[in-house]
């Protein structure tokens, strides 16, 4: 871990990779749900770092958080979202072909393995989410579209992603949603998270 202040009031930990960030990221949090962390306004993680933002003393933090015992990610604790989908996403075929599946096969091996945010951006309730195998990692499209539908489930790198409002994208589009991603009105407004675990399962499946 490398530890920058930012500012006077802002802490932003670097990890060598997505695995330690959220580990660690989890440990943030259970601390601060159990009292144990100095006061602390925000704890934003992005992919391989984590901002810890409105920090009385960022320097003696960071000492401190050096030295923190850091258990690795248990991926059977905390809370699950199930998030419904039709599999009749524009580049499903392009999908199955570099994943060497047929087109109905692709929501199969989605649906197949569960699902953490870990990190949220680009647009509100946008969430970033690990858990698909490696092998099953998808380049973004040469040409990105000008107008993405709200709903739509997409594939890009190691992260799945669905995209809560109609917005430009370059990913790989593979399903559709009913599910509101993002809504003002409701408490939490986002329905994804950080460290949120996320199970898609197959509308008519």
């Amino acid at each position: 871990m490398r530890a920058l202040e930012v500012g006077e009031r802002a802490l932003l930990l670097e990890f060598d990779g997505g695995e330690e960030t959220r580990a660690f990221h989890a440990e943030l949090l259970r601390r601060r749900a159990a009292g144990l962390l100095p006061a602390v306004r925000e704890v934003v993680p992005a992919a391989r770092t984590v901002l810890l933002d409105g920090v009385a003393d960022p320097g003696r933090l960071a000492a401190e958080a050096a030295g923190w015992e850091v258990p690795p990610l248990d991926a059977r604790t905390g809370p699950v979202v199930e998030v419904p989908v039709r599999y009749d996403g524009p580049d499903l075929a392009e999908v199955a072909a570099l994943w060497g599946v047929a087109p109905a096969e692709v929501g199969r091996v989605h649906t197949a393995v569960e699902y953490r945010v870990a990190f949220c951006g680009f647009a509100p309730g946008f969430g970033y989410l690990t858990g698909l195998p490696e092998r099953y990692g998808v380049p973004r499209r040469t040409t990105p579209r000008t107008a993405v539908p709200a709903g739509s489930v997409a594939l890009a790198g190691p992260y799945t992603g669905v995209y809560p409002r109609s917005s430009p994208g370059g990913w790989q589009l593979v399903g559709t949603t009913r599910a509101v991603l993002w809504d003002p009105a409701r408490e939490p407004a986002a329905l994804l998270s950080p460290g949120l675990r996320v199970r898609f399962v197959e509308e008519g499946a």
